[in-house]
């Protein structure tokens, strides 16, 4: 792998995703419920005039539509999951969660099956995909991998 660019923060996370799917009309987040969830309404959030939906774990028939409400990104009904970019959020690949790569990469061929051209992405923290090696089996156009500093301060 080799790094492309380099950014800080929140608004860095989101601006490199937005920059790696301006060319996608339809993206499909998959995560682990409740941890993944809200990742994928905040970087839909700066792609939210696209088709949105998020499927939890590996269920398919599980997906549903993410859209802009007046509370903010949020799921919605069921969705056809079909999509010409994959979006792998990191906590599938925690090991206590159980999801194998190899499942995974096969999901991903079903969601993108009729599109050419499509693109896995995965957004992760502190190097999930590489520390549980999906990027030896994942098809990865992209990984976008970010660390989190935390400093809990006493007043």
């Amino acid at each position: 792998m080799q790094i492309i660019k380099n950014s800080q923060g929140v608004g860095g996370l989101l601006n490199s995703f937005k920059s790696l799917v301006e060319d996608s009309e339809k993206l499909t987040f998959v995560g682990t419920p409740g941890f993944c969830t809200p990742f994928a309404e905040l970087l839909g959030f700066v792609v939210r005039k696209k088709q949105l939906a998020f499927l939890p774990n590996l269920n398919f028939e599980a997906a549903k539509s993410i859209s802009m409400t007046t509370e903010g990104m949020q799921l919605g009904g069921s969705v056809d999951p079909q999509a010409d970019t994959v979006v792998f959020l990191g906590g599938l690949a925690m090991p206590k969660i159980g999801v194998e790569a190899k499942a995974a990469q096969e999901l991903a061929d079903k969601i993108l099956k009729s599109e050419k051209k499509g693109k896995i992405i995965g957004v992760c923290f502190q190097s999930m995909f590489i520390q549980q090696k999906w990027d030896e089996i994942i098809d990865f156009d992209y990984i976008l991998n970010a660390d989190l500093g935390i400093e809990v301060m006493k007043a």
